[in-house]
């Protein structure tokens, strides 16, 4: 049974969908809402109570000003509000892509409410070789949803991922269509155009310039652990995954499929990040 609520944080409400019994475990996306990790939570919550959340300006989370930017600072207090409510003094974290990012920024602003990470292929750009090209590319794709739309910026966004096909797995960076965000289960809806139109618009680029703090992720008392695709290899992801690891001198974790193996495969996802938790 899934319990769903609304709650009012600054400059938005928020929904939240929670769902099973045991350990706290928050699982979430960015621009995926949290009807996309339906089936994971739902493979997860024989042993945890999930919380899953759309992120503010995302499907149910709507926004005070329509027009904001929002970054992934802004996405980390939204979480801790979460946890406010909840009544949680702190949770586990399982964060995909802008997700992941939400998750490293939540550990750096509020270290004490999370008991263990997992960033799964956050698209932190800037810490790797490459950033100036990619900050460009970046901004390519958001010239190119204001002036063509969202079916030439995902395709430039697809490639730039790595994704040779646009039909392809791409979890938050979108999955099949030509002339949309497509969601995870079919022919885009109208939501899906508006999420992805709010993604261009106003979350990609703060998403994509995110500088994680290594000396915070560091000296947090959370374990911080980076998840990999076995499949991402070719993913600017994977190669954004492996540095940030790097540089917090762990080793990557390797989940199921691509950057949205808990698509295709939920309940071996499922087990394989049980599996992260409790190592």
């Amino acid at each position: 049974m899934t319990a769903t609520h609304t709650l009012r944080v600054p400059g938005a409400h928020l929904h939240y969908e929670v769902r099973g019994a045991g350990p706290l475990l928050l699982v979430m996306g960015s621009p995926m809402e949290a009807e996309a990790f339906a089936p994971l939570a739902d493979a997860l919550a024989g042993d945890h109570t999930v919380v899953t959340h759309d992120p503010r300006g995302i499907s149910g989370s709507t926004l005070d000003d329509p027009d904001e930017d929002t970054v992934p600072d802004r996405r980390a207090d939204d979480v801790a509000a979460i946890l406010d409510a909840l009544g949680a003094d702190s949770a586990d974290v399982f964060g995909s892509s802008g997700g992941a990012v939400t998750g490293l920024a939540l550990v750096a602003r509020h270290p004490d409410r999370v008991r263990t990470l997992v960033a799964h292929e956050p698209p932190v750009m800037e810490l790797l070789p490459d950033a100036a090209e990619r900050r460009a590319m970046t901004e390519d794709i958001i010239e190119t949803f204001h002036k063509e739309g969202q079916g030439a910026a995902w395709m430039k966004f697809m490639a730039g991922a790595g994704f040779a096909d646009e039909g392809g797995e791409g979890g938050d960076c979108a999955e099949g269509g030509e002339s949309a965000p497509a969601g995870p289960f079919g022919e885009p809806t109208a939501q899906d155009l508006a999420n992805g139109a709010r993604f261009f618009g106003h979350d990609l680029r703060g998403t994509a310039r995110y500088v994680p703090d290594i000396a915070a992720l560091t000296a947090a008392p959370t374990r911080v652990l980076v998840g990999v695709g076995a499949a991402s290899q070719g993913l600017v992801t994977y190669r954004t995954s492996i540095v940030l690891a790097e540089l917090l001198g762990t080793r990557p974790v390797e989940f199921p499929g691509d950057h949205a193996g808990f698509l295709g495969d939920p309940t071996g996802f499922a087990e394989a990040l049980r599996k992260s938790l409790t190592s």
